[in-house]
């Protein structure tokens, strides 16, 4: 019995243990089985890690190669350039050599003719010494001795001729050294110099006048400053009243009209307008009466009337404050004086110098640039074609074509030039004003438009037929903007804007 207690309990035993080793067993596989998943994961992840690590090398050193490349490039470039501006300069340097190799040949030429030269020289005097010594029984010595005595003679007429001509260089250098100094001293003084003025005197035989001239409530001046579009300045001088405008005609009709008004003692408005419209008659035959003077003296007549009486109108034109007509006649004789020198035609170029400023006489009516409107007005009036072009180049729109018109530029450039002959702030105010006057005078109903009190005013005459009192106040405001907009000036500019309606009948 207790022996088969013994072998159940040992074969529960061993039951027992066979049960723990596969228990033991199994988890031992499992731990394994976890352990090697584990390995292969932390293995697969330094795998993918070493492929990235890969990858990033691989990238890098794909990026290191294409900068040493462009690196390379870049040097290969360089060298590239050196090299062409080595063959460059190899050239210049074959160039020069070659210059050089024959400008030797040029000099051992010389130094072999003048080495010839000297050598007939030699034979000559000697034949000359055998010539003398067989015609004259002289001997070589006494030949030589005669032959050393003309050529030192010959020396000194050669000496005196270098003597008299530096001479004249020093006279000449003197002179104009002197000239330089006195053109430094006449620039200096210069600014004394005015070639027109804005404003015109009118003496007066007492002040009585004065009040005269301003009418009852005003209504004289007004008219007067009206019709003829200058400002008249009645101050306290004892005598004399100003007249002034920048339009050098409109202010000589001004200073006219106020002065026969004067001696003929009845001033009201209806009479302004009767003497100012006999006054402006009288001025259009005249400047035509002194054009055709000009053409007549100078040799130049006949010529279309349109530019005959243009002519004499420019003297009442002033550019940079020098006197159109003025310069226009100091160029036209400088350029008939150039073309004489240079073998041109000397009559062509006066008449090219006289018209070549013809356009100023209608800048302050028409606007635009004097060249264009010179030029079509001496195209139509079958000018010359060197006379057109004489035009165009001295204001550097063509290139002077004939002897005649480059004379015309240079002499153009030389009047202007000279120290006192033009003032550049005179010039820019009358550009300014003239165009305060084109603004008011481009929009449509406008008669006339006058810039008085210096620019600091302008009266704007409007056509009462076709325009009403609310349409006047927009057109001076319309005015007031463009002129704000377009140019520059000092304080302010007051736009006035007149609209008139007359009414005019006869008794019979």
């Amino acid at each position: 019995m207790l022996g088969i207690i013994g072998i159940s309990s040992l074969a529960g035993a061993a039951a027992g243990a066979g049960i723990c080793y596969l228990w033991l067993k199994n988890s031992t596989q499992k731990k394994f089985s976890h352990l090697e998943l584990e390995a292969k994961a932390k293995a697969k992840a330094i795998s993918n890690e070493a492929e990235l690590l890969l990858q990033e090398s691989h990238v890098k050193i794909k990026a290191k190669e294409l900068e040493q490349e462009a690196e390379f490039q870049k040097r290969i470039a360089q060298i590239e350039k050196r090299n062409r501006d080595l063959i460059l300069q190899t050239k210049e340097l074959s160039k020069e050599e070659e210059k050089l190799t024959l400008l030797q040949h040029k000099m051992l030429a010389v130094e072999q003719k003048l080495e010839k030269l000297e050598q007939e020289k030699q034979e000559q005097i000697n034949q000359a010494i055998q010539k003398m010594q067989s015609v004259a029984s002289l001997t070589r010595e006494e030949a030589k001795t005669y032959i050393l005595k003309k050529v030192e003679e010959q020396s000194r007429s050669e000496v005196a001729g270098i003597v008299r001509k530096y001479e004249q260089l020093a006279k000449e250098e003197g002179e104009k050294k002197a000239n330089y100094i006195l053109a430094q001293a006449t620039t200096r003084y210069a600014g004394e110099f005015a070639g027109e003025r804005l404003i015109n005197f009118v003496n007066l035989p007492s002040d009585e006048h004065k009040g005269r001239i301003i009418g009852k409530e005003g209504r004289n001046i007004k008219t007067l400053e009206m019709l003829l579009g200058v400002d008249i300045v009645i101050d306290e001088t004892p005598g004399v009243i100003l007249v002034s405008s920048f339009n050098l005609y409109r202010r000589a009709i001004a200073t006219r009209v106020i002065e026969i008004l004067v001696e003929d003692g009845r001033i009201h408005p209806g009479r302004i307008e009767e003497v100012h419209e006999k006054v402006q008659a009288e001025f259009e035959q005249k400047t035509y009466e002194e054009g055709e003077n000009i053409l007549i003296d100078l040799g130049l007549f006949p010529m279309h009337e349109e530019l005959v009486k243009l002519l004499g109108r420019m003297k009442y034109r002033a550019s940079y404050g020098q006197n159109a007509l003025a310069h226009t006649l100091e160029v036209a004789k400088l350029a008939r004086v150039m073309a004489a020198e240079m073998g041109g035609d000397e009559k062509l170029a006066l008449r090219a110098g006289l018209l070549h400023d013809i356009g100023k006489a209608l800048t302050q009516d028409m606007g635009g640039s004097h060249v264009d409107i010179g030029a079509e007005l001496c195209r139509r009036h079958n000018e010359h074609p060197t006379v057109i072009n004489a035009i165009y180049a001295h204001h550097g729109h063509e290139e002077p074509d004939s002897v005649e018109s480059a004379a015309v530029c240079a002499a153009d450039t030389l009047s202007a030039a000279r120290p006192g002959a033009r003032r550049e702030v005179l010039e820019s105010f009358t550009k300014r004003v003239k165009e305060i006057e084109e603004i008011a005078t481009s929009r449509d109903y406008v008669e006339q438009a006058y810039a008085i009190n210096a620019g600091r005013e302008i009266r704007v005459f409007v056509n009462a037929q076709k325009m009403s009192d609310n349409e006047a106040v927009l057109l001076s405001k319309e005015i007031a903007k463009e002129i704000q907009e377009r140019v520059q000036y000092p304080g302010e500019i007051k736009v006035n804007v007149i609209r008139e309606t007359r009414a005019t009948s006869y008794a019979r």
